[in-house]
């Protein structure tokens, strides 16, 4: 089960710059690339910035940012990088970024960002993307998190097994504004590491971003000795950086620390309600407050979080409620022989699932049980899956 939560989906608005039109692409079929000699005067870096400008945090209040765009690649007509809006050298501030495909159209450069429904159907085309990150970029973005389903597949940014300090709750990738995208985490061996397989980039000094399946995105900022990467694949746990303070982007760093923040479709996304290393986040009443559950068990700011790993798209952590240990029935309700029990907050495998008797749990009163892989039946009303309905279909 999880929270029950709607959020408001993010609109595109077309730009004009210069006379030219930078927009996400249209559904048809976008005419080929031309040699950039036949661009009109508008550069790639303009188009680019225009597009960047519009996302940049209003806060700075009508001064316009620094911000610095990364041809990593380019060739016959086509373009990738990324690009970085700074963020001014104070607390509740972080930069703004995204990686970006673009291509030399004969009224202008065609640009998209990450995450962009148009994001992965440009990168299809584009002979300088490789293979394997056209695989990641594939899933026509979806609001998976708007429509109930809250798993991520992610681990802590951090060594599984290792337990570090949640020194940051729930709080904007900027700081204080929403959603409450992000956490704060220092301690153990201060090794940053990908939450999730996908492919990385070097935003700037201190900034790595990962961009996973199902729409997702982490990044990582304030790193010491960062990785410098263009798209490379990485495993679930691997190597990004250290802890560090730097803000070489902008923003304020007080003891080292990584600011991880959670996207999707292009987008910051509140993390509360997500699984991450088996925790699941919950705001506070400001920001920085706020922490996470595991099973029963409740941590706050400041608390000591352990990294359980990734829970898997169709395993649960039980949830008791707080009431010990979760009964296993022969069948889906409590008329059926108990065939012993499960600690709070273990982790359990899901087979297929059906309704029985009616339970009242965390997140609310249900019918569904669900049937483990040892053939064993346990309440949903007592596990969280992240999704509120079946989480490997019905038996």
């Amino acid at each position: 089960m999880h929270s029950r939560r709607r959020a408001a989906g993010a609109s595109l608005a077309l730009l004009t710059v210069a006379g030219l039109v930078v927009a996400a692409p249209a559904a048809a079929a976008p005419p080929r690339a031309v040699p950039p000699s036949a661009i009109p005067s508008a550069t790639l870096t303009d188009a680019v910035t225009a597009k960047l400008l519009a996302l940049a945090d209003p806060a700075r209040q009508g001064v316009r940012p620094e911000t610095r765009t990364t041809v990593s690649r380019t060739g016959a007509g086509w373009a990738f990088g990324t690009a970085v809006a700074l963020a001014p050298h104070r607390e509740d501030a972080h930069p703004t970024g995204a990686v970006f495909v673009a291509r030399a159209e004969r009224d202008g450069w065609r640009v998209a960002f990450d995450g962009e429904a148009g994001f992965a159907e440009l990168a299809a085309q584009s002979p300088l993307v490789t293979s394997r990150e056209k695989q990641v970029f594939d899933a026509t973005p979806t609001p998976l998190y708007a429509g109930g389903d809250y798993r991520t597949g992610m681990a802590l940014p951090f060594t599984v097994g290792q337990t570090w300090t949640l020194t940051g709750g729930p709080h904007g990738w900027g700081g204080s504004e929403s959603p409450y995208s992000s956490i704060d985490l220092s301690g153990g061996d201060q090794v940053v590491r990908a939450a999730r397989a996908g492919t990385a980039y070097t935003m700037c000094q201190g900034w790595i971003r990962v961009i996973h399946d199902r729409g997702y995105a982490t990044d990582y900022y304030h790193l010491w000795s960062n990785i410098a990467v263009n798209g490379a694949a990485v495993a679930q746990g691997a190597f990004l950086g250290y802890t560090g303070t730097d803000v070489t982007c902008g923003g304020a760093a007080s003891g080292r620390h990584v600011h991880f923040g959670l996207r999707q479709n292009n987008t910051y996304v509140p993390i509360a309600g997500h699984d991450v290393g088996k925790w699941v986040f919950v705001n506070g009443a400001t920001a920085y407050q706020g922490g996470a559950r595991h099973g029963s068990y409740t941590i706050g700011a400041g608390g000591a979080i352990h990294n359980h790993g990734a829970l898997g798209l169709t395993q649960g952590v039980v949830d008791t409620f707080g009431g010990g240990t979760l009964t296993r029935r022969a069948g889906p309700g409590t008329g059926y022989a108990a065939l012993g029990s499960l600690a709070d907050g273990a982790t359990v495998a899901v087979s297929c699932s059906a309704n029985g008797t009616t339970h009242t749990g965390r997140y609310g009163t249900t019918s569904l049980w669900n049937r483990l892989g040892d053939g064993s039946w346990v309440s949903d009303a007592y596990l969280w899956t992240g999704v509120s309905g079946p989480v490997n279909g019905w038996c």
